[in-house]
């Protein structure tokens, strides 16, 4: 079985196009996100359309928490702004998706969380303790939220990030996702998108370039922004 590892897509549709577009061609049998379907940019119904479609199966990430509890976002207000757009424009049918997400998956050998195992919401996991889960039958663990694409070994274990479609900030701006063959192998993927897409959209919708400027970068909105 080969699954394809998405996250923080963030409501950018053109960089989860793109993503879909090579997934397809990967032959993959299982799309997972590790959260953050919402929040930053503007087109969250395309993008939760779009997984639909695919059957994506959707962990909750913080920002998604965000927009179905309608709690803000604690150290973000450009966060916050984005996120009362997507609350005015979600379809119901698509909010229901949202709320369907679950905190965490366990499938085949594999452990799939947002953030971390002790904050599955907002954990930033930056180095994966390994020792911490040596006897759990887990082999291959993933996370998303710090948008920032790694693999780690150790041994038989392996962790990943697949790091971010929508706002990538590893000073790479191509989306990113990964892939896990077989349950046992793991490889790194980046793909080219049309950010002059989401950015055009960003500014029919009332944002200035300051929101989506970074994209072009592969750089966070702002320090404070998680």
């Amino acid at each position: 079985m080969r699954i394809a590892l998405i996250s923080d897509i963030h409501g950018n549709y053109p960089a989860l196009l793109a993503v879909f577009a090579r997934i397809q061609k990967e032959n993959c049998d299982l799309v997972i996100s590790l959260g953050d379907v919402a929040g930053y940019y503007c087109m969250i119904n395309e993008c939760i359309d779009l997984c639909r479609k695919n059957n994506v199966v959707n962990i909750l990430g913080n920002h998604d928490y965000y927009l179905i509890s309608g709690e803000a976002c604690p150290r973000s207000a450009t966060a916050n702004v984005c996120l009362e757009l997507q609350r005015r424009i979600i379809t119901p049918e698509n909010l229901e998706w949202l709320k369907r997400s679950i905190p965490m998956y366990r499938h085949l050998n594999c452990w799939f969380v947002h953030g971390g195992w002790d904050d599955p919401l907002d954990e930033y996991v930056d180095l994966f303790d390994f020792y911490k889960f040596s006897d759990c039958g887990v082999t291959i663990f993933a996370s998303g939220h710090t948008h920032i694409q790694k693999i780690q070994k150790n041994g038989p274990l392996t962790y990943i990030n697949p790091g971010s479609v929508g706002q990538p900030r590893d000073g790479d701006p191509r989306a990113a996702f990964a892939i896990i063959d077989s349950a046992r192998d793991v490889s790194l993927y980046r793909v080219e998108y049309d950010i002059d897409g989401i950015a055009s959209a960003m500014e029919k919708n009332g944002f200035e370039n300051r929101y989506y400027e970074g994209l072009y970068l592969g750089k966070r909105i702002q320090k404070f922004d998680s």
